[in-house]
């Protein structure tokens, strides 16, 4: 796996933004050395289960970044708070009690969101087909990661924080940046919550507007991978011979040469002698090399190859990239996003009916490579026998049928020895001669008893257009048809298809139309998604409910998720309206990070009211979000700037999945916490907060 520089980058600033907000070197050196042992730890664990460093399992430790960070941030920020108030108290106690109790403080908080969080991961896990088998990876390094960073949080953390911290001298006064933030923060957040209806109306503004954008968003199974590589099919007419697929071939190797971007050009007809593939001689793959591009380039060059391609008429092209290629052929069969079936029992009903759902296709914006997989009208040579001149001549039907097999799949006439060696020696019809009705119809034959007869005087032959397959499906005859989408915007695609065919195309009795491909797949992914989701938040709730004291405080630990989505939802549609699985990704990690704010927002208020006595009014609501801004702005800053870069080169080869999800993240962060900075408290003020007794708790 080739690392860019970019990977390099987060890192030093990260390390900046927490040197800047704590003050202290030591406490930054402390969460950023428990972030690399969580991330090395789940590795590890990786190793052990089987799994190796591949895209999708960097891609689960990547997202888990933002909960591995926050892990990091609030224990040693609270830590370090509570060591500085502990310092200007008359009655001190020992830093390893300070310690103690600022790690058990935030620790039922920490456990419950860190549970949380990993079952908002599990349908993931349960997806089935091959979403399941590509994804489920992804989700057990994110799992693994967070459960690490979990355990380190819980040990590790506390006890760097008492060797760097609880024992050295410790300023009483916040550095300059928290004390500028927090005071501006709390003047904003009185003026806030002296006009509550008008932050409440903005954000359910916010909110309505990120949920009328959602039925406009598009999306796919898996995102348009850039591999620097494609994989070009080429079908011509069946019964194509090899020379003229190879010449056909010769000269779009010299145009695909031609297009800067285009490093190499190969050719493959037909097939090997024990293959599995069935391609006849008219079939061919070219495999086309490109030179490093970026993103736009990218996809700039799909388009330039089609349209060269579209200058050969007579031939059907499908250009596709080797993992899209291998993805979509698991699913359907075929190497194509969109895949319809049309059952039935008459073929000519069949070929009718695939023609016009082809037209209708082709018709359909975005379309690209239409094809019907088994057109009729395939030239054939047509050898009808008649029976008054075979009995005439003295032939049975079947020696003159076994006499044209022979001429055509060749028949064994004899053996050649050569030591221990044995040679069959096949009589067959010259290759040139097969298509030349005079050579076929001059073809001697002979019944054993009278002359030869050439098959011309016993049969009538002629050029005629069949068909070269007829397709089945579970004993059921069935024609295909295919196409690509531009744009990768399947979903839309389908659903036009499916309303276009049912107005246009009138099926007959007995015949029915199925979808399938990868849009079929998305929708299968997309059911077991929701069900699985389900079934998960009804967990979370029940998780929830353990650690939060009230529905009032469970509704508004929950109330901040639509907050999320509105950032999120926006973002996808300023980046071109494609929700890929890695923009679901990023909603589901984003889920994740606002609900772990949240959690600790209000877990942070029955604190204060329970362990501290304050009386739930103004004054606390403000204290307590004030406390709680740092870690909030410090997690928020380190996740953006890690994920700065992959959102930047979103379109860059290698970062497809990575790319949406981190431009999700990103905007969805924007909003979350600044929502969740100003109107939870907002809400919380409104609701009220219960705490139990510290008895109780």
């Amino acid at each position: 796996m080739k690392i860019t520089p970019h990977r390099g980058c987060p890192l030093s600033v990260s390390d900046v933004i927490l040197l800047l907000f704590l003050f202290n070197f030591r406490t930054a050196a402390i969460s950023f050395t428990s972030i690399p042992i969580s991330l090395l730890a789940a590795v590890i664990v990786l190793e052990r289960l089987g799994y190796s460093l591949d895209t999708m399992t960097l891609g689960g430790l990547a997202i888990a970044v933002g909960v591995v960070v926050d892990d990091a941030v609030i224990d040693v920020e609270n830590i370090l708070r509570r060591l500085r108030e502990n310092r200007s108290h008359a009655d001190r106690i020992s830093p390893l009690q300070v310690v103690l109790n600022a790690s058990i403080e935030v620790r039922s908080a920490v456990v419950y969101a860190t549970f949380a969080v990993a079952l908002v991961f599990i349908p993931i896990l349960t997806m089935s087909g091959v979403a399941g088998r590509l994804f489920a990876p992804l989700g057990v390094a994110y799992i693994l990661a967070i459960m690490a960073s979990l355990t380190v949080a819980l040990t590790v953390t506390p006890a760097l924080c008492l060797s760097f911290l609880g024992l050295r001298h410790i300023t009483e006064k916040e550095p300059p940046v928290m004390t500028w933030l927090k005071a501006r923060y709390e003047r904003i957040l009185s003026r806030v919550e002296k006009r509550p209806r008008t932050a409440l109306l903005i954000a359910g503004a916010l909110t309505v507007c990120g949920l009328a954008i959602l039925p406009f968003l598009g999306g796919g199974f898996i995102p348009e991978l850039r591999e620097g590589h494609f994989i070009i099919h080429m079908s011509a007419v069946p019964g194509t011979s090899l020379g003229e697929s190879l010449r056909i071939g010769h000269q779009v190797n010299e145009e695909l040469r031609k297009l800067p971007a285009v490093r190499s050009v190969s050719q493959r007809v037909g097939r090997a002698e024990k293959a599995d593939d069935i391609f006849g001689s008219h079939y061919s793959e070219f495999n086309v090399d490109l030179k490093p591009l970026k993103g736009e380039e990218g996809e700039k060059i799909v388009g330039d190859i089609r349209k060269l391609l579209a200058q050969f008429p007579g031939v059907n092209f499908a250009v596709k990239t080797f993992l899209t290629e291998r993805v979509e052929e698991t699913l359907s069969g075929y190497t194509a996003s969109v895949v319809i079936n049309i059952y039935g029992s008459d073929l000519d009903q069949l070929d009718s009916k695939a023609q016009e759902i082809a037209r209708v296709l082709g018709k359909i914006r975005g379309s690209t490579e239409v094809q019907v997989q088994s057109a009729p009208g395939t030239p054939q040579l047509e050898i009808r026998l008649r029976p008054a001149d075979l009995a005439l001549w003295g032939f049975e039907p079947v020696d003159v049928l076994e006499n044209v097999r022979a001429a055509y799949q060749g028949a064994e006439a004899g053996q050649i020895y050569d030591g221990n060696r044995v040679f069959g020696v096949v009589a067959i019809l010259n290759p040139a001669q097969r298509n030349d009705i005079g050579a076929v119809s001059a073809l001697p034959l002979r019944n054993g008893t009278g002359p030869y007869v050439p098959l011309g005087k016993l049969a009538d032959i002629y050029q005629s257009g069949g068909r070269d397959i007829v397709l089945h499906d579970g004993a059921r005859r069935v024609q295909t048809v295919t196409c690509n989408v531009a744009g990768g915007d399947v979903n839309s695609f389908v659903a036009e298809a499916r309303k276009q065919i049912a107005q246009s195309v009138t099926l007959p009795q007995g015949s029915y139309v199925e979808f399938g491909g990868a849009a079929a797949a998305q929708a299968q992914s997309r059911r077991d998604l929701l069900i699985h989701s389900l079934l998960a938040g009804v967990g979370i709730i029940l998780l929830l409910t353990l650690v939060m004291r009230g529905w009032r405080n469970l509704v508004l630990v929950l109330v901040n998720l639509p907050f999320a989505l509105i950032g999120g939802v926006l973002a996808v549609f300023a980046a071109g309206g494609w929700v890929s699985i890695g923009a679901l990704v990023g909603f589901v990690t984003l889920f994740g990070i606002t609900l772990r704010n949240s959690l600790m927002m209000i877990s942070h208020y029955e604190h204060l009211i329970r362990e501290e006595g304050m009386t739930w009014g103004i004054e606390t609501a403000i204290r307590g979000a004030s406390e709680r801004l740092i870690p909030i702005l410090m997690t928020a800053f380190v996740t953006a700037f890690g994920l700065l870069p992959l959102a930047i080169g979103a379109g860059d080869p290698g970062r497809e999945i990575e790319g949406p999800m981190a431009i999700v993240i990103l905007g969805g962060l924007l909003t979350s916490t600044a929502l969740n900075l100003l109107v939870l408290p907002t809400l919380a003020l409104r609701l009220g907060i219960r705490a139990a007794t510290p008895e109780a708790s």
